[in-house]
């Protein structure tokens, strides 16, 4: 009799070899320019395979049970072959997205204690650029790599390991609550938080397929980073657990998205902010609706553009609300009124809190909170953090940090992040970031960065402004400056708009005030520029 507890990755793929080793349950596409289709295909056999010669150099390295390495790629099989490596020898992944570069990657390296690194070879120069001021990250396995001129001490690329005779190694993981991973937060206040995310709540995520209607004939699709929960647990969890075969694009494509779906058959993909407004604003083709997709499963389809957008491509719409740390409400196909992010599954009670920590009426807003159906506090944890973590789960509740209402039927709506972060396409943008940047050039004597309403109208997206107060007129260079902030930020970072004021307002205490930036805000002023590439 089988006994492997699937709570842990590592014993749903042994038992997956077990009954489906053959079955090509992922496959992951990289389109070139020229339209050509680059794919590779996992079946159960190949990821265990892989995943047992990553682990064995895991070992090699003196990588002990506990102890952290970094993944620093896009969309990979070798992603999924290294978390479940990670779960072999009972190890601890650190996803962290490959654009990332400079004192925020330094960080992230250093805070999570990686010992190593698995990175892309396109990754490389932002790695390379750190590495020296970590001590701690002893190596590197590098992953399709044409340059061996990098400061990494190994000697083996990911693809010769993947080459080598397969070893027999034990499942080291026996405790669904010890630590799996760290996902990183975006930071909205301040440095990213690392949510210590134990075995027990991907395991317990991906049994969920059922409830977000999947079917065993679907065949989903996701363009989102694996570095991301949505990706890692919703779609690749999902289908590993149901045995469906994923289709996963290296990164987002809106462009060639209807293009994947109809090559591979896929009937269900998933979607985040503003990403849904960048489809919709495609250009209209006659064959929009003729595509074998289902349903999309989306957090934040915009009210405005939700009736339309089903009719468009002739697909239904299961909006959902979440967080890496937890809490989930579901707004299945035909169920809940439009607009609505859904109610809470059985296993979980939400409700609105006002300031004083009271439970707001109907329809009122307050902050989104939750906690288990026995009464009982979900469990967080932030690495090296404990005062951050009681503090998310103050007096028995998950506080989510977002604001909204419940109506009278108990349907939740999403309004804002409390607090006023920004969010772009999904993730929580940490505006100090974008002021280093543009602080730094010699013709800037001051900045704040601020957002306003998108003008994509996704729920809780914003805009990103940054407020410059130059020297002089004549040596401000908005073109220039966003071609460095394109050079220099993550895309989700680069500012929508450059606002050019005489003072940023402050308080007495130097507190910028962002509502006087907001009232001032005219974006067919002659002082506010927009990014051409947005």
């Amino acid at each position: 009799m089988n006994t492997r507890d699937e709570l842990i990755l590592a014993n749903l793929i042994a038992n997956r070899m077990d009954t489906l080793a053959n079955l090509d349950v992922l496959t992951f596409v990289h389109i070139d320019t020229d339209g050509q289709y680059r794919e590779e295909t996992r079946t159960y056999a190949q990821l265990w395979h892989n995943a047992q010669r990553i682990a064995a150099a895991l070992d090699a390295r003196g990588l002990k049970p506990g102890e952290s390495f970094a993944l620093l790629m896009q969309n990979h099989p070798e992603f999924v072959e290294a978390m479940i490596a990670a779960s072999i020898s009972g190890t601890v992944f650190v996803p962290i997205d490959p654009r990332v570069q400079g004192a925020k990657l330094k960080y992230m390296l250093e805070f999570a204690e990686c010992k190593g690194a698995i990175c892309a070879d396109y990754a490389f120069d932002n790695l390379n650029s750190v590495i020296d001021e970590i001590p701690e990250l002893q190596w590197v396995i590098p992953l399709d790599t044409q340059d061996r001129n990098h400061t990494s001490t190994s000697e083996q690329s990911l693809n010769d390991i993947l080459l080598s005779e397969v070893p027999q190694l034990p499942i080291r993981t026996t405790d669904p609550d010890a630590p799996m991973q760290m996902l990183y937060t975006s930071g909205t206040t301040g440095d990213p938080k690392a949510i210590l995310s134990p075995h027990r709540r991907f395991g317990e995520i991906v049994k969920l397929g059922g409830f977000l209607g999947l079917e065993c004939t679907d065949r989903p699709y996701t363009g989102l980073s694996l570095t991301h929960a949505n990706a890692q647990f919703l779609t690749l969890g999902c289908s590993l657990k149901m045995g469906l075969r994923a289709v996963i694009s290296r990164k987002f494509t809106k462009s060639r998205l209807w293009d994947i779906t109809r090559h591979y058959g896929c009937t269900v993909f998933n979607l985040l902010g503003g990403m849904t407004n960048a489809i919709y604003s495609e250009p209209r083709k006659p064959d929009d609706a003729e595509n074998p997709v289902r349903y999309v499963i989306s957090a934040g389809m915009p009210k405005a553009i939700w009736s339309d957008f089903k009719d468009r491509f002739n697909v239904e719409i299961f909006e959902f609300y979440g967080a890496a740390e937890g809490g989930l409400t579901l707004n299945p196909m035909g169920e809940g009124p439009i607009g609505s992010i859904g109610k809470a599954p059985p296993t979980l009670e939400v409700t609105i809190r006002d300031a004083e920590d009271r439970e707001c009426p109907r329809g009122t807003p307050g902050e989104i909170c939750f906690r288990n159906a026995d009464g009982t506090a979900p469990n967080v944890r932030y690495f090296k953090n404990p005062e951050a973590s009681r503090a998310k789960t103050r007096d028995g509740w998950l506080r989510m940090g977002d604001i909204g209402h419940m109506d009278e039927d108990g349907w939740l709506f999403f309004h804002y992040r409390d607090g006023g972060g920004i969010r772009r396409n999904g993730d929580f943008v940490n505006p100090a970031f974008i002021e280093k940047v543009i602080a730094e050039q010699p013709w800037v004597s001051d900045v704040f960065v601020y957002g306003v309403e998108a003008v994509s109208g996704a729920p809780g997206e914003k805009d990103i402004v940054a407020a410059i107060v130059s020297e002089t007129d004549a040596t401000a260079d908005p073109e220039g400056l966003f071609k460095l902030c394109e050079e220099e930020l993550e895309k989700n970072f680069i500012p929508t708009y450059l606002q050019f004021v005489d003072e940023i307002p402050k308080t007495a205490s130097e507190k910028p005030q962002e509502r006087f930036l907001i009232e001032m805000f005219d974006p067919e002023s002659d002082r506010v520029f927009r990014a051409q590439s947005q």
